[in-house]
């Protein structure tokens, strides 16, 4: 049970307090912490809390004894947004080397290394934290999504060498250490969250919502898992008025250019901005899974937060307004039909079997033991909460524990397409449909790309977005731009590319240049005819304005040519740019591209500027220091 905010300041409290924060994207940190929460409570820890970074305030670190950090890595190595505030404050130059002495801290961090940045968040703030003073308890944790488990690979062995060295450190943290990993001690508590129902006629009907946008922003704010991280109501209720298919027909790729529009006023954006968009899920699904948990769809519901053994007041406001429709909070909060349930998922859910043949199946995929097999069955084949449900037909589990543990439905973000110069009213977005096979030959589909690919333009379609500042700010006119943007990449530089064209129909603009890759011209050259167009006579991508387009079509010919062989091939011409003090971005995978456009750029410093390799290295860092170096990147 977390303490009261007098015992937590107390140093004989925080003594016996086990501290766990975590900064979670996409809410695999979440789910990790919250394990390193139950473990310890299992192990006897008089007092534990488990915190997102930015609802805990860092000014009362020093107050604590005992820390588990718990730290995704997103994007380029950047922090998860919750880590952010919290990371300021950390470096804050009037804190000293001995601000955190007498603190023991622990690291796990979890990563992809595929990417360039391999955990770079938890690594930097294992560091600052020894710098400041902390001791650690043991050494970094680092959680890979490449392993053949994820990132329980690492985390089970990291949690078995943290128990251990804090019961060495002080026993009376963990008095029961050793129920930590007895199966047969396994005992289910109460959920975090409380369910009030109210049938229909209990609900006046005036005070039902019926604004999409209050709905949504309702239902979002009731979620346990969403509370801390949801905006306010969508920004913008768009309408799409364009869907228009960008590869050629038969082609193994489908990516489309969508048009979204408000009719009634401009929409304020810049070059550079993301588009967040909350997709809808398929109804069928939705009243599948209504089905499967015996739930009635048209009752009303307040869903408030436990905290301890009592029920937290102001988890809701206490208000009729506060009540929606049950099946609404599940379309809009819970992710049951294309997100895969966490591993405690499994472990609730052996609670609840009926059938022997279940319970231990479940119980199985719950233990060390079955680790990797969960995550065959599970993740490998990308099972969802619906799915699970169906194949364990004896479970039933009570809302409460579904609400608190099925997936949260997140919103997907898209880099913009379209300029407001041009489309004062409209936000363009490209878009790649996403489909895929699993090892089991089960195909499966994006929620949002497919949602968004079915929509007919000009219906009755509402699209919940907000919009947010992206990492490519936008340059001014008078500076020269490099844009390597392969595939859907190209998404930020066509809006790039308009705005130019806006601005040189008015002012003196600086040269651009593109480099763009695909497979085959004739299936996924994206928007051909806007690119060719812009490199003719005085266009924005013209040779005579100093730019120009290069496109590298991998398929074409026998030997594959990408990007940053087209890079290599005009190095002169970059390099040219880059000493008139041209601003370079990169968008597109995040896998191996990143890596391999540097190292192309590093070849050609190395060449043009006749310098070593470790000097164009530095080189390069330096113009990203100097926010001439930008790169957007998504899996």
């Amino acid at each position: 049970m977390a303490p009261s905010s007098a015992e937590a300041d107390s140093p004989a409290s925080a003594s016996g307090r086990l501290l766990v924060l975590y900064a979670s994207q996409t809410g695999n940190a979440m789910d990790a912490a919250e394990r390193v929460g139950r473990e310890a409570e299992r192990g006897g820890c008089p007092a534990v809390d488990v915190l997102s970074m930015d609802s805990f305030d860092p000014s009362r670190l020093p107050s604590e004894r005992f820390v588990v950090f718990v730290v995704s890595t997103t994007g380029q190595g950047d922090p998860p947004d919750s880590m952010k505030g919290f990371w300021r404050y950390l470096l804050r130059k009037d804190l000293d080397r001995q601000w955190l002495k007498g603190i023991h801290h622990a690291v796990f961090g979890l990563g992809d290394s595929g990417y360039q940045k391999y955990n770079f968040a938890a690594k930097k703030l294992d560091r600052r934290l020894l710098h400041l003073g902390a001791e650690p308890v043991l050494e970094i944790g680092l959680g890979d999504d490449q392993h053949p488990s994820g990132y329980e690979g690492a985390l089970d062995p990291w949690l078995l060498s943290l128990w251990k060295s804090l019961n060495e450190i002080n026993p009376s943290l963990l008095p029961r250490v050793s129920d930590i990993n007895d199966s047969n001690l396994s005992i289910l508590g109460d959920p975090k969250v409380h369910v009030i129902y109210y049938s229909s006629n209990e609900v006046p009907q005036d005070s039902v919502l019926s604004d999409p946008s209050k709905i949504i922003s309702s239902a979002r704010s009731m979620s346990p898992a969403l509370r801390f991280h949801a905006d306010a109501e969508p920004a913008y209720m768009l309408q799409m008025v364009k869907n228009k298919c960008l590869t050629k027909e038969g082609s193994d790729r489908d990516v489309r250019h969508f048009e979204l529009e408000d009719p009634s006023s401009a929409i304020s954006y810049k070059i550079g901005d993301t588009l967040e968009i909350l997709p809808s899920q398929n109804p069928s699904a939705v009243d599948a899974f209504i089905e499967r948990c015996n739930l009635d769809p048209d009752c009303y519901i307040t869903v408030q937060v436990r905290s301890g053994d009592k029920v937290s007041n102001d988890s809701v406001v206490n208000s009729q307004m506060d009540r929606i429709k049950l099946r609404t909070f599940v379309a809009l909060t819970m992710d049951v039909a294309s997100a895969s349930p966490r591993r405690y998922f499994f472990e609730v859910m052996s609670f609840f079997a009926t059938s022997e043949r279940e319970k231990e199946r479940l119980q199985y995929f719950a233990s060390p033991e079955g680790r990797d097999d969960l995550y065959q069955y599970n993740q490998k084949e990308s099972r969802t909460v619906l799915e699970v449900l169906e194949d364990f037909p004896s479970v039933q589990m009570p809302f409460e524990w579904l609400v608190q543990l099925t997936p949260p439905l997140k919103k997907r973000a898209f880099s913009i397409s379209s300029s407001p110069l041009a489309h004062p009213n409209q936000i363009h977005l490209t878009v790649s449909i996403v489909a895929w096979v699993t090892p089991f030959k089960r195909t499966r589909r994006g929620l949002c790309s497919t949602w968004l690919a079915g929509l007919n333009p000009n219906k009755d379609n509402l699209i919940p977005c907000w919009i947010h500042q992206g990492s490519l700010p936008p340059p001014r006119p008078l500076v020269p731009l490099v844009l390597i943007g392969p595939g859907t990449g190209c998404a930020p530089f066509r809006a790039f590319v308009e705005e130019r064209a806006a601005q040189a129909a008015a002012e003196p603009t600086a040269a651009v240049m593109f480099f763009f890759g695909c497979r085959n011209q004739d299936n996924d050259f994206l928007y051909k005819d806007f690119w060719l167009t812009h490199a003719q006579d005085e266009g924005v991508l013209s040779s005579k304005k100093g730019g120009g387009l290069f496109v590298a079509f991998s398929r074409d010919q026998p030997q594959k040519v990408y990007v940053q062989h087209k890079i290599k091939e005009h190095s002169s011409r970059v390099w040219n740019l880059l000493l008139s003090d041209a601003v370079i971005y990169i968008a597109g995978s995040s896998t191996k591209m990143p890596a391999d456009v540097t190292a192309a750029l590093e070849e050609v410093i190395c060449k043009e500027g006749g310098v070593k390799q470790e000097d164009a290295s530095k080189w390069l860092r330096d113009l990203e220091r100097a926010g001439r170096l930008n790169i957007e990147t998504w899996s």
